[in-house]
């Protein structure tokens, strides 16, 4: 929401100053649509152009993204902190064998159970079993799992970034595509040069909206977008840094507590919780 109220202040300010300025919107409304279509007709081909079908359904999804914010907040990260402190400690008192009912079958499992938005995120089910597969099967070199877990983070990072840098292409493309529909438009003038000043100076006009519109849509839209998308999944990605943080440090043969106070130092600074609130929830952690 927050996006969508920046640009209408923007709209505000751009257009209330031209009116205060003694500007008339005769000429911008009556070619308007036509500038658009080229340009936002222009930009949507050039962006199925350089992007595949899925990536195409993904930058639509990151639009959603835009809207919603973040996914994960301070009760997310307090939940999962809770339920890595349980797994690290029941391997820690049981040996890791004691894991294998949990991440078999996560959807059976009483501690996944105990945390439904977790147990529905399958991204982190996938991660936490995987990676607790790995240390039941005497994977348990820290350094060698840091590392496995630091490259699928990448990759993670690097899949959902893809539609902030599509959104930023295009956003780079548009003052470009204003050029030529503006271009076009002096060329439609000059074919009516025989026309008396007070008529070419209205088309002239309607052929400089197209290199207007082009700047406002590119850094006034697109830009912003892509800069919110960017942030959006990199806070997400924090979320999964608290899962390696956590298995990591226990892997180093730390105590389930020390585990979890490491994990949650990745949390992001406005959605970390307390020592306290944190230890609050692993008191009241009762799992069957």
């Amino acid at each position: 929401m927050t996006s969508i109220a920046g640009f209408v202040f923007l709209l505000v300010m751009v257009f209330g100053g031209y009116t205060i300025a003694g500007g008339s919107f005769a000429i911008i409304f009556s070619t308007l649509a036509f500038e658009f279509m080229m340009i936002g007709g222009a930009a949507v081909g050039a962006f199925i152009m350089s992007n595949s079908m899925h990536d195409v359904k993904h930058t639509l999804g990151g639009m959603g993204k835009i809207m919603k914010g973040a996914r994960y907040h301070k009760s997310d990260y307090v939940e999962m902190l809770s339920l890595l402190y349980w797994f690290v400690r029941l391997a820690q008192q049981k040996g890791a064998m004691a894991l294998e009912a949990h991440i078999e079958r996560p959807q059976e499992s009483a501690a996944f159970q105990k945390f439904p938005k977790i147990a529905g995120d399958h991204h982190a089910v996938t991660m936490i079993c995987d990676y607790l597969r790995m240390i039941g099967m005497n994977a348990d070199d820290p350094h060698q799992i840091e590392d496995v877990m630091a490259r699928e983070l990448k990759k993670m990072k690097e899949e959902e970034l893809h539609p902030s840098h599509a959104l930023q292409n295009i956003a780079d493309a548009l003052p470009a595509l204003g050029i030529v529909a503006a271009v076009l438009g002096v060329i439609k003038t000059m074919g009516s040069i025989d026309q008396p000043p007070a008529v070419l100076g209205k088309m002239i006009g309607g052929a400089l909206v197209g290199t207007f519109l082009g700047v406002l849509l590119a850094y006034g839209l697109m830009g912003p977008l892509a800069t919110r998308l960017k942030g959006i999944v990199e806070e997400d990605a924090k979320y999964y840094e608290v899962i390696r943080a956590v298995l990591v440090a226990h892997l180093h043969g730390n105590a389930p507590q020390v585990a979890v106070e490491t994990g949650r130092k990745m949390a992001p600074s406005h959605s970390m919780p307390s020592f306290q609130e944190l230890e609050e929830s692993l008191q009241n952690l009762q799992i069957g």
